[in-house]
Parts: C-alpha cells; sequence; structure tokens
C-alpha cells in the first residue's frame, strides 16, 4: 500500500492512523491506496504497538435478563465501532462464580470491565479486585469514586406524570412495584415533585405498591377507584402493571383515555403495543445507555477517567392511552 501511495511506511502508517504531521494530500493519496486493496489494520500489531489486547470484559449477574440484552447490545455497538471485542460472563449473581471471572478476564489482559447490574439497585463495588478502568452500566456501585450510568428513573417518571399534568389531568393514582426496588422510590419521588409544582395531590393519598404485574395492576385499581372515584389518570410503574389496569378500566366501563388517561413504564413491546389501547410509556433506551457506558470506558483508557454517576435519560413514546381530557 505505502508503495502504492509513493511514500514510506512510516508516512503511511501516521497517515492511517490520523497523526498531524501528515499532509492533507498525502493523507487523501494514502487513504486511496488503502481504499484500492481493500486494506485493513492490523488489529493485534496496532495492541501490540499501544500495550493493549482491545478487548473488553463484560460481567454480568443475568443475561438472561430483559434489561440485560438491550445494555448488552449497546455496548457491542459501541465498542465494535472501534473495532474491539467484547468477551462477556455471566456469573448468575453468585459471588464465588464473579471472583472466578474476574480473575479469567484479567489473565487474559483485558483492557477494562463493564459491569452490568440485574436490576438499578446500587451494588457493592468489584473496583478494588480491578486494575483496569471499570464502569458500571444500569446498576449503580456503592463507592462514589466508581463511575456509574443507571437510567434516571426519577426523570422518566417526571417526564409521564408532565405529559399527564399537560393534558389537563387533575387526579392522578400511581400504581406501582414493591417498595424495596429503588427503581419504584425514585419513580414516586419524581411523580411527587411534578404534582407538587403544579399543586396538585395524588390521588387516593398514597401510592400503591405491589408487585411488577398485571394480577396486581388489576387488584390496585379496584383498590384505588373505590378510595377515589374521580381518578382521571394512572401512571404505572410498569408495562405489565399497567396492562392489569387498563382490563380493569375496560371491565368498569371507564375509557381509556377519555375517562382515565394510562401511562406505563419500560417500553416493553410484549405489553404495550398489546394494550387495549396500545400504551403511552416511559423507554429507559437500554441501548443507548449501554453505548453511553462503552464510550466513557473507551474515554478512561484514552487517559481521561471519571467518576461519579451519569444518569441516563430516558424517553417517553405516546400512544393511544393517553389523550386530552374531554370538556
Amino acid at each position: 500500500m505505502a508503495k502504492l501511495a509513493g511514500v514510506s511506511i512510516s508516512t503511511a502508517s501516521k497517515a492511517l492512523n490520523g497523526r498531524d504531521e501528515v499532509a492533507p494530500e498525502t493523507r487523501a493519496r494514502v487513504q486511496h491506496a488503502a481504499a484500492r486493496l481493500s486494506f485493513q489494520p492490523n488489529a493485534l500489531a496496532r495492541g501490540l504497538i499501544s500495550g493493549r489486547t482491545r478487548t473488553i470484559g463484560l460481567l454480568t449477574d443475568e443475561l438472561g435478563g430483559r434489561f440485560s440484552i438491550p445494555v448488552l447490545l449497546g455496548v457491542e455497538n459501541a465498542l465494535a465501532n472501534e473495532q474491539m471485542s467484547v468477551l462477556l460472563c455471566d456469573a448468575r449473581g453468585d459471588a464465588i462464580r464473579r471472583r472466578h471471572y474476574i480473575s479469567t478476564l484479567l489473565a487474559r489482559q483485558v483492557d477494562g470491565f463493564i459491569v452490568l447490574g440485574d436490576d438499578n439497585d446500587v451494588r457493592p463495588s468489584l473496583t478494588r479486585d480491578i486494575p483496569v478502568p471499570v464502569v458500571y452500566a444500569y446498576g449503580e456501585s456503592d463507592d462514589p469514586d466508581d463511575l456509574s450510568v443507571p437510567a434516571d428513573d426519577e426523570g422518566g417518571a417526571r417526564l409521564a406524570v408532565e405529559h399527564l399534568v399537560s393534558l389537563r389531568r387533575k387526579h392522578i393514582g400511581h400504581i406501582t412495584g414493591p417498595q424495596s426496588y429503588r427503581a419504584a422510590r425514585d419513580r414516586v419521588t419524581g411523580l411527587q415533585h411534578v404534582l407538587a409544582e403544579h399543586g396538585l395531590t395524588l390521588a387516593g393519598g398514597d401510592p400503591l405498591y405491589g408487585q411488577w404485574s398485571q394480577r396486581w395492576g388489576r387488584h390496585a385499581t379496584r383498590a384505588l377507584l373505590a378510595t377515589a372515584p374521580e381518578v382521571d389518570a394512572i401512571f404505572c410503574g410498569s408495562d405489565q402493571i399497567a396492562v392489569g389496569v387498563a382490563d380493569v378500566l375496560h371491565d368498569l366501563g371507564r375509557r381509556v383515555p377519555e375517562d382515565v388517561a394510562v401511562v406505563g413504564y419500560d417500553n416493553w413491546e410484549e405489553f404495550a403495543t398489546d394494550c387495549r389501547p396500545p400504551l403511552t410509556t416511559v423507554d429507559l433506551d437500554l441501548e443507548h445507555l449501554g453505548a453511553t457506558a462503552a464510550r466513557l470506558l473507551l474515554d478512561a483508557l484514552d487517559g481521561r477517567p471519571a467518576g461519579g454517576v451519569v444518569r441516563h435519560p430516558c424517553r417517553l413514546v405516546v400512544r393511544e392511552s393517553t389523550a386530552p381530557a374531554t370538556a
């Protein structure tokens, strides 16, 4: 390739690696020659020069979980764009297996780690056992010096409730999962902040904590309407709950969204699109969360490490289960 471009091997290398000391005309000539020859840089050789293996260890506790797969896809896509590979290990929540995989990945000389939580609760830090850069994705490390990228559940709840308030809903109830889940508590915090900002109170007085299930959604809806029949909107902590809510509203002759607007959480397509009617919901945007974690790890590998918590924003997906209140 260098011969075809009429330059030395060192100049060709500098041109392909974006070094500033190469003239624009020379760089263009080298790139043209590389394209003609279908040249691909040798990743192994580049790794030997840089002292890197261009591999990342990805340690998860629940590979089969619904939230894990999109995060993994985001990580893999971002790293593949940088010609890096991922070595995936599933500890299945077992501490001994986790320590074994950390040792195995370090023996493979991975350049860094992404630790994927099975939920968004705070988890014990693993960084002291890992001598390379680490980023925590979805779950959050309990060490404030670690870099964690969880979903912004409080912000996601704000999006949902601000949407309902913008539709002139004034009697908003909340049905959610177990209070032991940080995600459920964070979503309640976002809900209460928006209600307070608009001078509203929560219909029924308190959030209804229960299970992440349709059954709980059905049961809690009957209880909520018994104590607050004026309800004109229900914000649900998950799409599963929301489907149960919509089913009971339909059975009781309450029209969705004309009488009661319903918003879910997670944008779980299996539930959100099959709901009657299709469900407005909050999308955690997990694939982009994974890509963000990967980019932050790449920054650390390039000498720009960071710490603290980077909350990844959610987005609202509006479907037919919400609409302006009737006059």
